[in-house]
């Protein structure tokens, strides 16, 4: 695998991958993403357990191990047996960083906790990933499912009288890893100066919880129980999903201006004067009233129609578009959302959603494909097996 370069932003900085499924691998890959050397530690025959959740499969594995670990080096060790994990332990006193997401205290009975590495390592960034923390959660396991039902995002997620729905991806495993990225380059910029590194952790279900925004601050400033409520939100209206002639369309009025302009754009502007909807708060007191009143107007065209009408005069809106339609319209504002992935030989593979920062001066992004398992096995033990070095075989 070809290193980054020099002007990465973490370029030189060496990650022990101890991770698997979704947070952690995401973490690591954003780190990867970012110029560091990120080492996959995996176990041998079956590897991460995503590397079996197919389908959907690509050329080259399942897609869904494809989307969290481009950018790495996979090894396979088997931590049960002494001579690989004498390995591990090396690869760990020679890390930068340590990612794991074992039950809380799985390492550590390996020898591979925080505490008996700092002594050996005291620059280490060692970042712990758990569903419910390592007191008394420690033996629940983590599925993001789980803790969205527990952590009550699902009790607001739905339609009022119909079932509790989950978000349509992992979305606590997701922000589990961009909380856990945080604190790992908040560890090194402090380790730059004290030459100290951390034990950070992270758990999915306060990464859920610190997420709530202003629902979980309605509950504690306001005592109000949030329910489900559809597409409808609780504090502006109308910002939700309104029907025209053929499909639904998503309109966000965040102010009054806006909504002067949307009643003007549909043909009824008295309902921009009428008490019952002059502000926001009247708007929300009598949505009820209004939703109907809009729906009449905007029944006269189709959604694609009403997105461009809606823009043109400065009133957020969107038809509901699939995946591939979401990404063609990243295309069409020049967002360049998908970078093409190369194979160990350059040849282009496929495509991923690129990382989402976009750098000026340019940084190049790195287009390694997701590695097989144990593909770089043989060259990384070789170097661990030599006097320590944190130069790259």
């Amino acid at each position: 695998m070809s290193k980054p370069g020099s002007g990465a932003p973490l370029a030189g900085i060496l990650v022990a991958d101890f991770s698997r499924v979704l947070a952690g691998p995401l973490a690591t890959m954003t780190l990867a993403d970012l110029g560091a050397r990120v080492i996959k530690v995996e176990r041998p025959g079956t590897g991460d357990d995503t590397r079996q959740w197919d389908p959907p499969s690509s050329k080259t594995g399942a897609t869904y191990f494809e989307s969290v670990n481009r950018n790495k080096e996979s090894i396979t060790l088997d931590l049960t047996d002494a001579a690989d994990l004498e390995l591990a332990r090396e690869l760990a006193r020679r890390a930068d960083v340590l990612v794991e997401n074992f039950k809380p205290g799985g390492l550590a009975a390996l020898g591979l906790g925080y505490e008996s590495l700092a002594g050996e390592n005291p620059g280490l960034v060692y970042a712990s990933i758990s569903g419910f923390g390592s007191a008394g959660g420690r033996d629940l396991p983590g599925y993001d499912f789980i803790v969205q039902a527990l952590g009550g995002l699902m009790s607001i997620t739905g339609d009022p009288d119909g079932d509790a729905y989950k978000a349509g991806v992992a979305l606590v495993d997701v922000l589990t890893a961009k909380d856990a990225t945080i604190g790992i380059l908040a560890a090194l910029s402090e380790r730059a100066s004290s030459g100290r590194g951390r034990r950070i952790e992270v758990n999915l279900l306060s990464s859920l919880q610190g997420a709530l925004a202003n629902q979980g601050q309605a509950y504690l400033g306001a005592g109000v129980v949030p329910k489900r409520m559809g597409n409808d939100h609780p504090s502006i209206v109308p910002y939700q999903l309104l029907a025209t002639a053929d499909a639904p369309l998503a309109v966000a009025v965040g102010n009054d201006a806006q909504f002067a302009r949307l009643c003007t754009a549909i043909g009824a502007p008295e309902l921009a004067v009428d008490p019952r909807f002059v502000t926001n708060s009247a708007r929300v007191r009598h949505r009820r009233d209004l939703i109907p009143l809009l729906e009449s107007g905007l029944a006269g065209a189709g959604a694609a129609a009403w997105q461009d009408t809606l823009v043109a005069v400065g009133v957020p809106a969107g038809r509901v578009a699939s995946i591939g339609e979401g990404i063609a319209y990243a295309e069409s504002l020049g967002l360049a959302p998908t970078i093409e992935m190369h194979d160990a030989g350059g040849s282009v593979i496929g495509r991923q959603i690129r990382h989402p920062i976009t750098w000026t001066p340019p940084l190049p992004p790195r287009t390694h494909a997701p590695p097989a398992l144990g593909e770089h096995t043989g060259d990384v033990v070789e170097w661990l097996r030599h006097p320590q070095s944190n130069t790259s075989p």
